[in-house]
């Protein structure tokens, strides 16, 4: 099968959002992208959609397809990730969800993603370390970026996973 071209990333509109901001719309084509990647393509039953969603940021990246026959097409999210306020899953302010569409992988899309990610939420929790549960086979991906390991590895969801933390940049 063809993977469709990738959307240009000069063209993708970047918005982070308090759930209540997010249209019907978006929310629906966000838990579309997340259960397409997490449930279909890792073959994961879990809850997606669970209490942590309308008390955090959602960060995401919107491709605007082209019109078919006339007719507007809804944007679509290509990247996203969910943050998550202190003491609501940890006693720090968290980084989860962390998702990029097909199309987009292999681009650095995924990197430019969790460089946002950590930017909005130093922005939104200032002074804060950001924790978060990483699939262990991106560990290196995420010291890359700073993230240290500070616990053993772990089963979640029967994925391995192991918890890193960013110290706070104050």
């Amino acid at each position: 099968m063809l993977k469709p071209p990738a959307p240009d990333p000069a063209a993708l509109t970047w918005r982070c959002s308090a759930f209540g901001e997010l249209s019907v719309y978006e929310l629906q084509a966000i838990y579309a992208l997340r259960q397409l990647v997490f449930i279909i393509e890792q073959q994961c039953l879990y809850l997606d959609a669970d209490a942590f969603d309308c008390d955090s940021l959602h960060l995401a990246a919107w491709a605007h397809p082209a019109p078919r026959s006339g007719q507007p097409v809804p944007d679509l999210p290509v990247a996203y990730a969910r943050l998550v306020p202190p003491a609501l899953k940890y006693h720090d302010p968290s980084i989860g969800r962390v998702v990029t569409a097909s199309a987009v992988r292999g681009t650095g899309l995924g990197r430019v993603l969790v460089c946002r990610a950590i930017v909005e939420t130093q922005r939104a929790f200032p002074g804060q370390p950001i924790r978060i549960s990483a699939q262990s086979r991106l560990q290196a991906f995420y010291a890359g970026l700073g993230f240290a390991v500070i616990g053993e590895q772990y089963l979640e969801d029967g994925i391995p996973h192991t918890e890193m933390l960013l110290a706070s940049a104050g």
